[in-house]
Order: structure tokens, then sequence, then C-alpha cells
């Protein structure tokens, strides 16, 4: 079965994926730029098209920025992550932050209580607006994904919710050198969560460091 991944998800040291105070202009909150900085520089983050024209780094946050989309079929995020909007779409000629060829080139279906006819953009991104639990929308983007890989893609509300629901075989998480005091934190309710994987921690020269986390194998009978 394919598997279930997430990556490039920044988290302060105090453990929030986003600030406090998420708008159209400060997507993150108060926290700015900050949790993102490291891949600003990197070479697959630059062929995106985000954040410079120059070729970008090929170093240790390259290795790992250029892992999201090898595999992937299909992208799973929260209302949160494609726009600022809450509650009943109030402008349904909003169709993300990414311009009219986001970087996906996959279906990607996007959380909410509010769902809206499907949006058909350049490159190949197809968003499914569904409202539905974890397990339920896993099966219905599996559906979407041509036999690739899910990515769940955030924020940390919906990451949180496929880690509670234990659904996520790899988690990429690059702890960044801040603290943010407030916003949306990832780890809570999660206690005991390192005792389903295993788990790598790599120090970048950028200061970030890159913890991964891999289902543990199921014992043998």
């Amino acid at each position: 079965m394919s598997l279930v991944r997430v990556h490039n998800f920044s988290i302060s040291l105090d453990g929030f994926g986003a600030g406090e105070g998420q708008t159209l202009e400060t997507p993150f909150g108060h926290a700015g730029s900050r949790l993102m900085e490291w891949a600003f520089e990197t070479r697959t983050f630059r062929e995106m098209g985000l954040h410079g024209t120059t070729a970008g780094s090929r170093g240790v946050d390259e290795a790992f920025a250029s892992q999201w989309g090898n595999g992937v079929g299909v992208e799973i995020m929260g209302r949160n992550k494609f726009g600022p909007q809450r509650g009943p779409w109030q402008d349904e000629e909003w169709k993300g932050w990414w311009g009219d060829n986001p970087v996906f080139h996959t279906p990607v279906v996007v959380l909410t209580h509010h769902p809206r006819p499907v949006l058909e953009m350049e490159g190949g991104t197809t968003f499914h607006f569904v409202d539905a639990d974890p397990a339920a929308a896993l099966e219905q983007a599996r559906a979407l994904a041509d036999g690739g890989d899910v990515r769940i893609g955030g924020g940390a509300a919906t990451v949180r919710q496929f880690l509670e629901a234990d659904l996520i075989d790899h988690l990429h998480v690059v702890v960044v050198p801040i603290i943010l005091g407030r916003g949306e934190r990832l780890w809570d309710g999660l206690e005991g969560l390192e005792e389903r994987f295993d788990i790598e921690a790599t120090p970048s020269p950028s200061g970030v460091v890159h913890m991964v986390f891999s289902r543990k194998a199921a014992p043998q009978d």
C-alpha cells in the first residue's frame, strides 16, 4: 500500500508550526518567514519559483527538501493552508497562495467543513474540497493518487490529526532554532508518539535539525 508522508514541516523549538494571527499578508502569523528561511536557499525551493532566481544550495537542507515530491501522487492539506478564509466561503475566486500553476502538479484534497466545486488549475493541480475525518480523507486521496504516495501538507492541526489517527508512515520535521511562544502547536496530545517510530536527527549548518520519524516495522509472530 502507498505510504503517507510529511516533508519539510518546520516547527519552532517550542513546537509551533505557525505563529499566532495568520492572515493573507502573514500566512505564518507573527512567525513571519522565520520558520521557512532554511528552505528558501535550497535548489528545490528556487526551482519551484519560490524566493529567488539563483540556482540554490545543494547541501544538507537541499538533500531533505528535494524528497518532498518523489513518488507522491496526491496531497492532503487543511483549509488553513489553502487560504486565510474561515467559515462559509465568502469568495470562491480565491485559488490558493500559489498562482495559476501551483507547485503540486497532482490532485490536492483540501479538508474543509464547507465543500466547494472542484478547482482545476494549470500544470495538473486539481483541488478537491472535502468534509471528512482523516481516515475517510485518506481513502479518497488514495483513489486520486494513481498508486502514488500521499503527502500530508499541513498545517499543524492537520498533521496532528493524522498522527493522532496513526496514519502517518514517514514524518520529516525541521526544528528551527526560534521560540515563538504562541500559535499552532504540533505535538499537543501526542504523548508517547516516539514509540511508534524509528527516529533519526541530522543537524544542518543552517542551524536547523532535520528529524525523520519512520514507522517501526510490525513485530513478527
